[in-house]
């Protein structure tokens, strides 16, 4: 570049036979003293070393020369001014390079360097050619930078040393020599032509705005230094980092041209913190709804806590992704679990809420507690210390009274629990390798539609996926894999999980689930849960089995459809209500479970697929479908595939209603289970009663409740020889668990019958 060429700038100063009116003995501003009538300058037309020139005795301290033409200061222009000089005759001074610095409305730009370095004559006669190169950047080379305040200046030379001495002065030139910093870099603009330092402490941030703003299509270069970042600053064209840059915690660098891991950990020379300093600005910014990795690994020291991250924000609600790259816990004790344990009180009037708590300021937020009659997978979803209060996700089914609770706080790769709101916030493509030393992500304490899709919850030490709160209400779990820490325990001995719920609508579908103790713990209702496969079989004999889904909430409204259950089984509870026993409402209910495939090995004959475990009395079903389903066990026999826990209570089986259990396939199962269920029954000698055991075929342990039929299969015969042809009446609920029917015939009789009997009332 030469802007002489390309621009036609007239650099150079006129050549002094054209005269001294235009050369100042001052700084060359408008109104100075000129050498035109000064009585110690004048033209000399002949000299032999310089044709025509200036001579010039020294009478100041500092004699000046200044050309009184304002010569253009350009943003990645560099300049060199050149002066050949002879003294001859008196004393010997020395002579540099200077000028005066001009910026916009003709003030005088201060604090830039104005003169170069001296050069002593010793010699008279002998030719001295002296130059400097002025310019914006801190090039190497560059004699005087100026930054971008001047935008003009006023150059010529200077005298000191001693006076009296007499000097002739050739004309002096003035070229355009950025094309000796430019390299092969045509195409991009240099920070420091717009006064970048890149020293680390002085603030560059206006030298990188300058720099985009002139680029004009070209790409911004950071050349080789520590660029200090002070205020905010949005880089609109693309940009290559040699440098680094360093800034202040709440200072963002938006990056709209290479959003990306690849720019931002270059830019920063760490890809940890150029990662949060991406999401830092993927949520400050209207310009990207996603952040990509560029497929990069991060070795991540401690949990990344996004709300610290972004620093400025307590919620969001905004679709932001990241994408495409693998999150890897380090080996630090920064994944150590906090353990606490406090006393407290607890009420079910006031059921997520433990008061008068003991060292209150002790027990982190986002906690799993543990204590007696405490559900799976509470957490502390707020501190108050001041009332000394813990609130929790979900109420606790028997904790009435004072006891003392163990808080366990896992620590996260991906932590937006800090969040008192984020919604749509997602994850595509991203492995979470936590290596057995920490858990995958903590959600924020209320939200909506996190999304998962395609990424992969590698070993996670405690947990996959932790809701604290609100902040998983739509969450959407897509096409992902959980692998768990544990595959080599006993599952019995496995304490992880996949994820939790709280809230409703989740959708979790076509995910592979591998050996937690459990897939998914979820209170709520409106999910649907489909296309999965879960295992979780260990390698004993008859070995024990875990729930895969837990539904917490009994109004589940859900469905379970077309996933892949093996060795574990789906169990209904109310675990997580205050006041377990029935007192209003559905029951257990709204629940459909359809074509699904469960499978079973090895394991012991009173394994079932299907366990409702009521925690209080009075409880019922109401409204549930299973149809459509593969159940089947290999390697052992499984006596049924459904059943109730009556660890503490047993169902109401005189309130069930519109059961729906039918459709499904048994293999390897002693009892199957239907409702509505037809049973023949055949009687070989005269009875007028026939008593019908419906036991083996009603779904777990019901009562005949309701009868829908009664066909004879072929003549039922009475006596010897004759036909009974009167119809008979049918008592229900008969035999000590009520779940046999009898026939009572006008006459004895015998024959067979096809009875379709229901263990509900369907409607």
């Amino acid at each position: 570049m030469n802007k002489a060429i390309t621009d036609g700038l007239v650099l150079t100063p006129p050549a002094f036979e054209n005269g001294l009116d235009v050369w100042s003995s001052q700084d060359g501003t408008p109104g100075s003293n000129t050498y035109a009538s000064a009585a110690n300058a004048a033209f000399v037309p002949a000299d032999q070393d310089f044709g025509g020139c200036l001579e010039l005795q020294k009478t100041t301290t500092v004699t000046k020369l200044r050309y009184m033409g304002e010569t253009p200061i350009l943003p990645g222009c560099y300049l060199r001014i050149t002066a050949r000089v002879k003294c001859v005759s008196g004393s010997l001074p020395s002579v540099r390079i200077a000028g005066w610095a001009g910026a916009a409305g003709g003030t005088h730009a201060a604090g830039v360097p104005e003169t170069a370095v001296s050069t002593t004559m010793t010699d008279y006669g002998e030719v001295y050619e002296i130059s400097a190169i002025v310019g914006t950047g801190d090039r190497n080379g560059v004699d005087l930078v100026w930054g971008t305040a001047p935008i003009y200046g006023h150059f010529g030379i200077d005298l000191t040393g001693a006076n009296g001495g007499i000097v002739r002065v050739d004309d002096i030139q003035i070229e355009d020599i950025t094309g000796a910093f430019l390299r092969d870099m045509i195409d991009v603009v240099d920070v420091r032509d717009y006064g970048a330092k890149g020293d680390g402490t002085t603030d560059d941030s206006a030298a990188f705005e300058a720099a985009d703003a002139a680029s004009d299509g070209r790409r911004v270069l950071v050349p080789a230094g520590v660029y200090y970042i002070g205020n905010h600053v949005t880089i609109e064209s693309q940009i290559k980092f040699e440098g680094t840059v360093t800034m202040p915690k709440n200072i963002r660098f938006q990056l709209r041209q290479d959003f990306d891991l690849a720019t931002y950990g270059d830019a920063f020379g760490d890809d940890l913190l150029g990662f949060k300093k991406g999401l830092q600005a993927l949520l400050n910014s209207a310009g990207h709804e996603s952040f990509d990795l560029n497929g990069r690994r991060i070795a991540v020291d401690g949990p990344i806590d996004l709300h610290d991250v972004v620093d400025n924000k307590t919620s969001y609600h905004i679709r932001r992704d990241v994408r495409n790259g693998q999150l890897e816990a380090a080996d630090t004790t920064a994944w150590d679990t906090d353990v606490v344990t406090s006393q407290a009180s607890y009420s079910a009037s006031n059921p997520t809420r433990l008061t008068n708590v003991v060292n209150v300021a002790n027990i982190p937020q986002g906690a799993l507690v543990e204590g007696t009659g405490v559900g799976r997978e509470i957490y502390v979803r707020a501190v108050d210390v001041g009332a000394q209060t813990v609130t929790l996700s979900n109420p606790l089914y028997d904790a009435q009274g004072v006891q003392t609770y163990t808080f366990k706080r896992f620590k996260y790769l991906f932590d937006m629990s800090g969040f008192s709101a984020l919604s749509r916030f997602g994850f595509e493509s991203v492995e979470f390798q936590c290596s057995g030393r920490c858990s995958g992500i903590m959600l924020p304490r209320e939200g909506s539609i996190f999304r998962l899709n395609e990424c992969t919850i590698n070993r996670p030490k405690d947990r996959g996926i932790t809701s604290t709160g609100g902040g998983d209400q739509g969450m959407l779990i897509d096409n992902c894999q959980f692998l768990s820490n544990e595959q080599g325990s006993l599952v019995e001995d496995r304490t992880t999980v996949a994820l939790n719920s709280n809230s409703n609508d989740n959708k979790l579908r076509n995910n592979r689930v591998v050996l937690f103790g459990h897939f998914a713990v979820m209170n709520g209702f409106n999910h649907l849960i489909s296309g999965n496969h879960f295992f979780q079989g260990g390698s004993s004999t008859d070995g024990i089995r875990r729930a895969g889904i837990v539904l917490t909430n009994p109004h589940a409204r859900t469905t379970i459809i077309g996933n892949y259950v093996d060795n574990c089984f789906i169990e209904w509870t109310n675990e997580h209500d205050a006041t377990p026993d029935y007192t209003s409402g559905f029951g257990f209910s709204a629940l459909t479970i359809t074509g699904n495939i469960f499978l079973a090995s090895n394991t012991a004959n009173w394994f079932k697929w299907l366990v409702v475990k009521p925690y209080g009395t009075g409880h019922f079903l109401h409204g549930l479908s299973v149809t459509g389903n593969t159940f089947g066990s290999v390697g052992g026999s499984v006596q049924r595939a459904e059943g109730v826990d009556t660890t503490f209570a047993d169902l109401d089986k005189n309130r069930f209603r519109n059961i729906t259990f039918s459709g499904n396939t048994f293999n390897g199962i002693s009892e199957a289970a239907y409702n509505p269920v037809t049973i023949r029954h055949g009687e070989g000698s005269d009875a007028s009663v026939w008593v019908i055991d419906c036991a083996p075929y009603l779904p777990f342990g019901g009562r005949v409740k309701s009868i829908q039929g009664v066909v004879p299969d072929g003549k039922v015969e009475s006596g010897a020889s004759g036909t009974e042809w009167s119809f008979p009446y049918a008592r229900l609920q008969q035999g000590v668990n009520k779940d046999q029917i009898k026939l009572t015939w006008k006459n004895a009789c015998r024959g067979e019958v096809h009875v379709t009997v229901r263990c509900d009332t369907p409607v």
